[in-house]
């Protein structure tokens, strides 16, 4: 999955199409974000959530879990006209 994924290119926005609610996400103990991304976008650094849209897959894996086991923290869209992944396998 790495070597494949490694062939993707992004076009990367200086705008993050990724919202994270940082009140709603404080207060939820599931986290299931850090689970469910294949691309490993969100993670905990000293206890708060980080996230790192550059490298988003824009699969919405997030979206869902989050708003089904989550507090609905994450807001995602599709990234502007012309950014975001570019896949160069499958």
């Amino acid at each position: 999955m790495d070597k494949r994924l490694g062939l993707n290119k992004y076009e990367i926005d200086s705008e993050s199409h990724i919202e994270v609610d940082k009140e709603l996400c404080e207060k939820c103990e599931a986290k299931p974000c850090l689970f469910v991304c294949p691309a490993e976008v969100y993670k905990l650094e000293d206890g708060k959530l980080v996230y790192s849209y550059e490298d988003c897959l824009e699969c919405g894996t997030c979206i869902i879990a989050c708003k089904g086991m989550g507090r609905g923290a994450v807001n995602w869209r599709n990234p502007r006209g012309g950014f975001g992944i570019v896949y160069r396998y499958g």
